[in-house]
């Protein structure tokens, strides 16, 4: 066990929706040397710039949360993109940390990792049962990769590398950008701009059939930490709340607290995506004492809170 409070920490992708909410834990658990490598600055797909960040800020501990991430459609228009990104990124990472004797290296992988019909619910042993679900094998194989250099390293050269499989993840501060966001803040700003317009109907990708599990920022944020100050085993672990929800309940949730009273359309035409998604969550609570807390529809009320009070900034005559 590290305790994190004492230690030098390089954290990836601090400056973005989940390392936000992480950084802000550090700092309450009384961390005082946290380093947040941002884009242009320090690209990390671009070894040299790998190398100044473990050469200037010398980390003891290692968080990489960096990543190039997506809803189905970004994942679609750049299948190339999300895996070289994604791979080459934690390649290099993770060797820079064995190079320079990194004590702690936390690497976070993906539910899309999971083959596509995965037996529900998902058990870290089925990782490699089978092919990813093709919208986003690319970005899920980029992925398992870096999962296969952790426990290779930590086989040759004994380097304590651990890797955390988080689900979809939820909360104030989400992405929502309807080229590129995950299904709930999209439903969410759909909902929104709907009942803002007047509008009626809205439509949504494939039939509504296929599940999900969420899992709120904070709680993902909190699992992470204790992982890093806990876990040291070979074995991936999942990090999620247990709950599985179809996306025809989770549209109709939304319309409900948004206050979206129109019609739903399916466009069948459109990819539904993996068919289930649910993890076994026994592994975190056994290993590192990990269990989310936050109700879902909470959750959810916090994100739509939140969007709101952004759009409301940014409106015209708004405070920003």
């Amino acid at each position: 066990m590290i305790r994190l409070s004492e230690k030098r920490i390089v954290v990836t992708g601090g400056a973005g929706f989940l390392g936000g909410h992480l950084v802000r834990r550090l700092e309450k658990m009384g961390c005082r040397n946290i380093f947040v490598p941002v884009y242009p600055d320090c690209d990390l797909t671009r070894g040299e710039a790998v190398e100044r960040l473990f050469v200037d800020h010398r980390p003891e501990v290692l968080i990489h949360l960096a990543a190039l991430v997506g809803g189905i459609g970004a994942n679609r228009a750049n299948p190339g993109r999300f895996f070289y990104d994604n791979a080459i990124m934690g390649l290099q990472l993770i060797e820079a940390a064995r190079r320079h004797g990194v004590e702690k290296t936390v690497v976070l992988g993906t539910i899309c990792a999971y083959p596509k019909f995965t037996p529900v619910p998902f058990r870290e042993e089925d990782l490699w049962n089978g092919y990813p679900e093709e919208t986003n094998a690319p970005y899920g194989i980029a992925k398992k990769v870096l999962l296969v250099q952790c426990q290779a390293y930590r086989e040759q050269y004994g380097m304590n590398a651990i890797f955390l499989l988080p689900v979809n993840l939820y909360g104030p501060g989400d992405n929502f950008d309807l080229e590129s966001s995950h299904v709930v803040p999209a439903l969410i700003r759909k909902c929104a701009e709907a009942v803002e317009e007047g509008r009626d109907e809205i439509v949504l990708w494939g039939d509504g059939s296929p599940t999900r599990e969420f899992l709120y920022v904070d709680d993902a944020a909190e699992g992470i930490l204790l992982a890093a100050e806990r876990y040291d085993g070979a074995g991936p672990v999942n990090l999620g709340s247990g709950m599985e929800i179809a996306i025809r309940d989770l549209a109709g949730k939304i319309a409900g607290i948004v206050g979206f009273a129109g019609r739903i359309v399916w466009d069948a035409s459109k990819p539904n995506g993996q068919p289930r998604r649910c993890l076994d969550v026994s592994r975190a609570e056994r290993e590192f004492g990990f269990r989310a807390t936050t109700p879902f529809d909470i959750g959810l009320r916090k994100t739509i809170e939140w969007y709101r009070s952004q759009r409301l900034q940014t409106r015209p005559g708004g405070s920003s």
